[in-house]
């Protein structure tokens, strides 16, 4: 589709106003709502709102966004459309706020999030003001290259044949300035070193002849892979928002603009002062593109667990069309296709399996070694490895719908996000370019008035070491490159991170609160005893429960239908079902009324439970819950169904309780049965008889007094309450929707990964404060050094061509430091 075509599908802003999508509303209320709410906004004069389009009209004067965040705050959901795209051409955190902010200026973006370490924008912006392209204008605009992210194979291809041009070009210029600037130090550094090859050079060839020399060798290497910084730092600089580039270039072109005049003017220049540093400004810009070579290698790493996933989609399948096999691109698959799989073939799609039987090699997903067999009615992931059976598969999910390309979105969504902590780096890099040119020239100014001499070749050395020596980049990737890495690995054990702010918040939790029935137990319960009340047949009652159970997707309904079958009985159609969440169930069974549920269920439909007291107890002591039948309003059954626990679980339960976590769970159980199950597991807290909307409600009270909870769950009711604590964790055997209200998504069902998830955020987080630690007070230290600090007190003076060599390889600490996080290895 051309621009035209684009603009012309999309919705037109008004004139002296917008629009904005709302989703959500159900009313004429809502209607109100959602327009008081966008009136109270600074700048609007009026909103209208339209329940049958869902959109709402602006006028006024007001900044979209917070038109877009006082409709969110209403409880309303204004639409937005997200989109990635590649940056090229930043070299430090300045280069990042000055595209962050030429985004920002545009009306329609509500957020915008650059990560140097990745070389991308992540971009939340309204659609009816804006398209793609002007976004990517924009950066374009503030003298970056900027090209829109597609999923797939190909894009891959892009990025990787981008990145070998860029270190091939890093690498020549690199190459070229070593072979050029090694002549010039050996001879007037050696020279320093060894006065007798001083003497012997410019004896033999003239001290004029040599200055010669080195002006024609160091105006190549200033202009030829000096010329990087020329283009990106003077625009930057006339702009008013001077960069990395910018200090490299008023540095070096301060000390070879000296050494040209002292070479070809030497008699405009004070007695004294006639020398030349043609060596610095060549040797500067050598080891600054040394460090920026070593430094692309190392972020090249940090990308790694992307590349690798992307690496697991295949890209052909064999097909079954009209009978015969066929073998396509895998982009032209179909849900419903019938797929082919060979022995030690990935699977290209998310599926079902026909035919066949195979163990699945599903640790590039799941994290966990074992196989797993995959069956008639198994489901399979796209990106495993089959073992050495066919299989045959329906394919249930393409393209961009399958669980691979979701973990993708995932992990790069996390991975472009930003951590609260970088707020405080955003603000010091706005302003941090800036204030070393400022010192750099205070710098001069008082070593030329009370320096000594010759003054002005000191002044001249101090700055050019002050400008070279302060390094944004360190700051600018201490955070993104530690993310990287670490939501990187995490995807590697399975732990998916949905945002940036996850690793942080978990990092802060104090409570683990956790679902029993699919979380805890293995949600698969079985039916262990039936007791009936005297005149009752036992296989008449449970036959009678099971058939109304039938309808219910419960784990523990299903436990009773299962039980029923295995006896043999027979399971009839139920009518009138009913269910009350949390409780229980009712219907009719030919002209039998039964009911199937807790002791509060049948009290509340006038059934006196009280004659199974003291055996529900009995249940309840041994972890199994109790389940009372009536048959036409009378008791009839008790029947006890237990979910035995994962293995895993009580090694978690030691490993928080080791790093001073309270464990709490909580259950819709009977407090007796959770209870028995918190004393085996030794839990601090039990919360027990919750109904399904209760749970969020119990979460709001474990956060009193500022405590911060995590919540792991896996159901549909589950959902609110993964929403409301600091931290949702959902296991990988969950439902979608418990997925998609979760900030931590476990893809096994191993509760190891909760532990796993834990460490992994507290290593990251320990990591990035090394690296800003490291940028901070290298900084911090370093600039006053430069600026001759020690002077007056040791006489010791900067040289700027250690200045260049501690700047280039600060930057590349850094970024080594994030890929320790690489070797993380999960706790025992």
């Amino acid at each position: 589709m051309n621009a035209s075509e684009h603009d012309s599908m999309r919705p037109s802003s008004q004139a002296g106003g917008f629009r904005v999508a709302v989703s959500g509303m159900s009313c004429a209320s809502c209607v109100a709502r959602v327009e008081d709410a966008i009136r109270d906004v600074p700048g609007v004069t009026d909103a209208s709102v339209n329940l049958a389009t869902g959109q709402a009209t602006v006028t006024g004067l007001a900044a979209p966004k917070d038109v877009v965040e006082a409709v969110a705050a209403a409880g309303y959901e204004p639409a937005s459309d997200t989109v990635t795209f590649a940056v090229s051409g930043m070299s430090c955190a300045s280069c990042v706020g000055r595209v962050e902010e030429a985004l920002r200026q545009l009306p329609a973006v509500i957020e915008a999030n650059v990560n140097l370490a990745s070389e991308s924008a992540l971009v939340r912006y309204l659609p009816d003001l804006a398209a793609p392209r002007d976004l990517v204008a924009a950066v374009e605009a503030a003298g970056y290259g900027a090209e829109l992210r597609e999923p797939g194979p190909d894009r891959l291809d892009r990025e990787r044949t981008a990145r070998a041009m860029e270190h091939r070009s890093l690498k020549r210029s690199m190459t070229l300035a070593a072979a050029l600037t090694l002549p010039i130090f050996v001879i007037d550094m050696g020279g320093h070193l060894i006065p007798a090859l001083h003497h012997a050079v410019h004896g033999a060839l003239g001290t004029q002849n040599v200055y010669l020399l080195f002006f024609l060798l160091a105006s190549v290497v200033q202009f030829g892979p000096g010329l990087r910084f020329y283009r990106k730092g003077w625009p930057a600089l006339i702009q008013g928002a001077p960069d990395m580039n910018s200090l490299v270039m008023l540095g070096t072109s301060a000390a070879y603009g000296y050494s040209v005049v002292a070479t070809f003017l030497p008699g405009v220049l004070p007695e004294g002062t006639v020398h030349v540093y043609f060596e610095a400004s060549a040797v500067i810009i050598t080891l600054i593109l040394v460090g920026r070579f070593l430094e692309a290698r190392a972020r090249g790493e940090t990308s790694e667990a992307i590349r690798r996933l992307m690496g697991l989609r295949p890209s052909n399948a064999r097909v079954i069309r009209e009978g015969e096999v066929v073998e396509l691109d895998a982009d032209q698959l179909r849900s419903g296709d019938h797929v082919l799989v060979r022995p030690g073939e990935r699977v290209p799609v998310d599926g079902e399996v026909l035919e066949g039987s195979s163990w699945v090699d599903e640790s590039m997903i799941t994290g966990e070694p074992v196989p797993v067999l995959k069956e008639t009615g198994s489901k399979v992931v796209g990106g495993t490895v089959n073992g050495k059976g066919s299989l045959t598969l329906l394919a249930t999910r393409v393209g961009n719908d399958t669980v691979l390309a979701q973990i993708i979105r995932m992990v790069e969504a996390a991975q472009g996000s930003k951590l609260p902590i970088q707020a405080l780096v955003d603000r010091v890099t706005r302003y941090f370019v800036p204030v070393v040119i400022g010192i750099a020239i205070l710098t001069f100014i008082i070593w030329v008035v009370f320096g000594p001499a010759p003054a002005l070749t000191l002044a001249l050395v101090n700055a050019v070491a002050v400008l070279i020596i302060a390094c944004p980049c360190a700051m600018g990737l201490a955070t993104p490159t530690s993310i990287m890495v670490g939501t990187g690995k995490g995807a590697e054990m399975g732990v998916l991170f949905r945002g940036g702010d996850a690793l942080q918040a978990l990092r802060g939790i104090e409570v683990v609160a956790l679902d029993k029935t699919g979380t805890l137990t293995e949600g698969r319960p079985e039916l262990t005893a039936v007791k009936t009340v005297s005149g009752f047949d036992e296989a008449e009652v449970l036959a009678l429960a099971a058939s109304v159970e039938t309808h219910s997707e419960h784990p523990i309904a299903q436990a009773i239908v299962r039980g029923a079958k295995a006896r043999e009985l027979l399971v009839e159609e139920a009518r009138d079902f009913a269910a009350e969440p949390g409780q229980g169930a009712r219907g009719a069974v030919g002209e039998r009324t039964v009911l199937v549920g807790s002791r509060r269920f049948l009290s509340q439909s006038g059934v006196d439970p009280d004659q199974f007291g003291a055996d529900a107890d009995q249940f309840a002591d041994l972890g199994a819950t109790p389940l009372y039948v009536a048959i036409d309003g009378r008791l009839g059954a008790l029947l006890a169904v237990a979910d035995p626990l994962k293995s895993s679980a009580a090694p978690l339960m030691e490993w928080l309780h080791g790093q001073g976590l309270q464990v709490v769970m909580i259950s819709g159980d009977n407090r007796r049965t959770a209870e028995a199950i918190g004393r085996e597991l030794g839990i601090d807290q039990v919360i027990a008889e919750v109904l399904p909307d209760g749970k969020v409600e119990a979460i709001r009270q474990l956060q009193q007094g500022n405590r911060k909870v995590a919540f792991v769950g896996d159901g549909i009711n589950d959902a609110p309450a993964l929403a409301r604590a600091e931290v949702g964790i959902a296991i990988g055997s969950g439902t979608d929707v418990a997925m998609e209200s979760a900030a931590v998504v476990l893809m096994s069902d191993d509760l190891a990964g909760i532990s796993q998830a834990i460490a992994l955020s507290r290593a990251t987080l320990r990591n990035i404060k090394q690296n800003l630690f490291w940028a901070f007070v290298y900084n911090a230290t370093l600039l006053p050094v430069a600026a001759g600090a020690l002077y007056p007190f040791f006489g010791i003076l900067l040289s700027p061509m250690f200045a260049a060599l501690a700047m280039a390889f600060s930057s590349v600490s850094v970024v080594t430091n994030s890929l320790r996080l690489k070797r993380f290895r999960v706790p025992v």
